[in-house]
């Protein structure tokens, strides 16, 4: 089911007030409390709703969060575990007459628990974050890796697969490898922050790969192939006549693939000219380039 807009469920305009979503969201969720709609889904699908928006709506944080990201963006990166954290409405409905003895627990599940007070509070342990290095070639065939990580100040070691194409900067999550949960909740994630090695020969353009090669001024002017290195081996190209210095021949399909897909990228061939030292040249070579040079060229 699509996630409707926060506002909208609470049926208040954007920028509203807190005593604004406090209101609102009262009247809301006393009128949809499991105790008064017993049996009724519908009702319990609106209250879980309504109790969704107030608990990101009334944090600031989280609120501007998702007005920064929209309804999508926001349920991308903000789990359900991390939606209730800090989020306690026992007095309210205390107030109201209702227990909330198993309510939260039953609807949401183990994302909350009752806290002090009788209130919601989060029992999901906290994320861990970590740096992992890939070489060039290993972020291009993908690869196993073993992990090792410090877990309630316990060592802890794992493999985890890095998919062929990741790039620098890519974060990968391993499931229930963060910190113990409390009361009886979830762990949290493990996040591995990747990052990957430079290579010799080849430099990285998103899914494509440059590797830059310097033919001489006969060779531009009159053309021939040239052998160039790639992550697939050797290959021989044609080099076409007259061609110019900064220009790319494509080598199509042989870069990284692009993330998630099958389809690969290119490997272009960036030709350079390479033009000799004076004093490398015999005196036959240099008569040769007067020569030329009276010509016109």
């Amino acid at each position: 089911m699509a996630q409707r807009d926060y506002y909208e469920v609470l049926g208040v305009k954007k920028g509203a007030s807190i005593d604004e979503l406090k209101k609102a969201y009262r009247k809301l969720a006393v009128k949809y409390h499991p105790d008064k709609n017993q049996g009724n889904k519908e009702a319990e699908e609106r209250f879980k709703e309504i109790n969704e928006a107030y608990a990101v709506l009334s944090d600031p944080k989280k609120k501007e969060q998702y007005d920064r990201f929209g309804t999508t963006g926001f349920h991308q990166r903000f789990s359900q575990e991390d939606i209730f954290r800090g989020f306690d409405v026992g007095d309210l409905f205390r107030d109201q007459g209702f227990g909330t003895d198993d309510i939260f627990s039953r609807i949401f599940g183990d994302a909350v628990r009752r806290g002090r007070g009788g209130g919601m509070r989060v029992a999901r342990g906290e994320d861990l974050s970590m740096e992992v290095q890939v070489t060039f070639r290993e972020a291009y065939d993908g690869c196993e890796k073993r992990v090792a990580f410090l877990r309630g100040g316990q060592r802890e070691e794992i493999s985890v697969r890095i998919p062929a194409g990741i790039e620098s900067g890519a974060r990968l999550r391993v499931a229930g490898k963060g910190g113990n949960g409390h009361h009886g909740g979830p762990a949290g994630d493990l996040y591995l922050n990747v990052q990957v090695g430079n290579d010799p020969q080849f430099q990285r353009e998103g899914a494509d790969i440059i590797v830059n090669r310097d033919v001489r001024f006969s060779e531009a002017v009159l053309g021939g192939s040239l052998e160039v290195p790639t992550m697939e081996g050797t290959k021989r190209i044609k080099l076409p006549t007259g061609i110019q210095p900064g220009t790319k021949i494509r080598l199509k399909g042989l870069g990284f693939h692009h993330a998630g897909k099958q389809a690969r990228g290119d490997l272009f061939v960036k030709i350079g000219v390479r033009v000799p030292e004076p004093e490398t040249l015999t005196a036959d070579q240099i008569k040769l380039l007067e020569q030329l040079a009276a010509e016109g060229m």
